[in-house]
Formats: structure tokens, C-alpha cells, sequence
């Protein structure tokens, strides 16, 4: 039975993207545009989650100073995501052990994950774009 034959909306099928940010926030476009597209997949009420391993890690790293590199500073976007509903951070703790960096040098709250923990998130998703 069709929408119209029914007289119900249907309802569109919500699927799960996560987002896999890698790089270092400054020096290339991919932690930006990473944001961009988080930001604009969750107005179409999709389950989103962020993630953030390697050098990604930086991009949550309280104090940035981008002055001298003639840049904006656009972490503070990232207190933004509460209000699109984009509540699912995830950090890497081998990643944060690497850089000498804990949860409280974030400027966001995350959820630490071990490598087997990401995995077991990463096979529930149905959609992962890595940046």
C-alpha cells in the first residue's frame, strides 16, 4: 500500500553515520568539512556519531590558538553539536595515550574507547566516512 493509498506518511528510515575524523585540525580542509557534513546529516535527523582517532584528536584540544597561521579557529563549533542532537563523540584512548592527552584536555565531553570497543561500534553503523 502506497503513502497515498494508506493516508500515512512514512516515515523515513533513519540510518546510523559515523564520521571518522584522522587528521590534524589545521593545514587541510578534511576536519572542517568533516564538520560541515556532520552538521548537515543530523538537520536530516540521521543517528550520527563522531569520531576521533590519530591526529584527530587535536581537533577537541581546549586552548587552539590559530593566529599565527592565518586561520580561523572553528573548534568551538564542536560545543555546537548538542544542539543539532549530535551527542555520540567518541575519542581513542590509544590515540590520546600517544599525544600525551587526556579526557579532561577536550573541550567537549567524549566517550573514551579502546581499539576492540571502536571496532565493535564501528560494525553497527551503517554508513562510515573517514576524513
Amino acid at each position: 500500500m502506497s503513502e497515498q493509498e494508506s493516508g500515512q506518511p512514512r516515515k523515513p528510515k533513519v540510518k546510523k553515520f559515523m564520521f571518522v575524523n584522522r587528521k590534524a585540525p589545521y593545514g587541510t580542509i578534511y576536519a572542517l568539512e568533516s564538520l560541515e557534513v556532520v552538521l548537515i546529516t543530523a538537520t536530516f535527523d540521521q543517528d550520527v556519531s563522531l569520531v576521533f582517532i590519530d591526529d584527530g584528536v587535536y581537533e577537541l584540544l581546549k586552548g587552539q590558538q590559530t593566529q599565527g597561521i592565518g586561520v580561523k579557529n572553528f573548534s568551538p563549533s564542536y560545543r555546537a553539536l548538542d544542539g543539532y542532537d549530535v551527542e555520540k563523540l567518541y575519542v581513542d584512548q590509544a590515540s590520546l595515550d600517544q599525544r600525551g592527552l587526556t579526557e579532561k584536555d577536550l573541550l567537549v565531553p567524549v566517550e573514551v574507547l579502546t581499539v576492540q570497543q571502536m571496532g565493535q561500534l564501528m560494525q553497527q553503523q551503517d554508513v562510515i566516512l573517514s576524513f
